[in-house]
């Protein structure tokens, strides 16, 4: 199990604790995941988000190895900003992570320079897909850590200590000093709320993090992560990204760069387009209090007043901010917004409607 740079931090806060993609990281303190999630919508949370990969790519090869490997087209943006995108199977374009990019600034010497962020169990697959001449690829998750400050008041927060790190514009990568350590932070996050993302290194860490704490951010745990990314309906790897799970099935086609002549998985991503996408990503609302869960069916009425299974849950849970049940699931296209659905919950059916997403839309 992988320790987090900040572990000593965690438990010193008894956070609990819990496996994550081969890490030990805590998913939520004693305040409890909801309280933590208010915390997020109505102020700022710091969360320790050490555990998802780094890789750094460089050398003059490097952009066009990225662009050759991954769905969206790096060229749309320049050095000092960042782009989410996804790396395909060749054979079947599934999904095999969903990743963002930070372009940094250019080396002294004029070489580019990309910090490739992976999922936190797929770093080496990230590895071995950039390999090419004229690339030096290298894994520096151990040589960092990352916070993400995120909330309506993280930036002014912040500022009270780091104003220029503050300032990073939205998907903005800029190096700065944070408290006299030399730091990367961008402007990102996955919360669906306004804030930015801190990689220092590890000796700076616990620096850092107790200067954000102390400035009146709450410290947050995976849990609230989680539910935050429901309801801005931000997809999670293993859940609406995977084996089996291609882009186009999670309704995420605007990664697609279709203009570039080729990228790992282009073939079959196209066949999947030409012939007709299913299953596709839709969202569900239930009443009360009960959570959805992964796994569960979804089940639609028949003409004969019967039900049918049309498809299953791949996130659920309850909506902190709504105050009732939310889901993602992969349905037949023929699932519209509207329509009046079931969730089969241990052979009871839960009446569930079709949604537009995100289900949490911020002003």
């Amino acid at each position: 199990m992988r320790l987090s740079p900040l572990d000593g931090v965690h438990r010193s806060l008894d956070a609990k604790m819990v496996e994550f993609g081969g890490w030990d990281m805590p998913i939520a303190y004693p305040s409890g995941t909801l309280e933590e999630h208010r915390a997020c919508r109505e102020a700022a949370v710091v969360f320790d988000v050490s555990h998802l990969g780094t890789v750094r790519v460089e050398g003059p090869q490097a952009l066009d190895a990225l662009q050759h490997a991954l769905t969206n087209d790096l060229t749309k943006i320049a050095p000092g900003r960042a782009q989410y995108t996804h790396l395909l199977d060749p054979d079947t374009a599934s999904v095999l992570d969903d990743i963002i990019v930070w372009w940094l600034p250019d080396a002294p010497d004029g070489t580019p320079r990309f910090d490739v962020m992976p999922n936190a169990s797929n770093t080496d697959r990230v590895v071995a897909a950039f390999s090419a001449d004229g690339v030096a690829v290298r894994d520096t998750t151990a040589e960092r850590a990352v916070m993400a400050v995120q909330g309506p008041n993280a930036r002014a927060l912040v500022a009270t200590f780091a104003p220029e790190a503050a300032a990073v514009g939205r998907f903005r990568v800029i190096e700065t000093q944070v408290l006299g350590h030399d730091c990367l932070v961008a402007g990102t996050g996955y919360t669906g709320e306004d804030g930015l993302e801190i990689a220092a290194p590890i000796d700076a860490a616990v620096e850092i993090w107790n200067a954000i704490t102390a400035a009146g951010v709450v410290p947050a745990g995976l849990g609230a992560r989680d539910t935050l990314r429901l309801e801005a309906a931000l997809p999670l790897h293993g859940h609406e990204l995977g084996e089996g799970i291609t882009t186009l099935n999670a309704g995420l086609e605007w990664v697609v760069a279709w203009n570039k002549d080729d990228f790992r998985g282009r073939a079959p991503l196209a066949a999947q387009k030409a012939a007709g996408v299913t299953p596709v990503l839709r969202g569900l609302s239930t009443e009360g209090r009960r959570p959805p869960r992964s796994g569960q069916q979804v089940l639609a009425v028949t003409a004969d007043g019967g039900t049918e299974v049309v498809g299953s849950i791949s996130s659920g849970n309850f909506s902190p901010t709504l105050g009732h049940g939310i889901a993602l699931a992969f349905v037949d296209p023929s699932v519209q917004i509207g329509d009046q659905l079931a969730i089969d919950v241990r052979g009871q059916s839960v009446p569930a409607t079709c949604v537009a997403l995100p289900f949490v839309i911020k002003k």
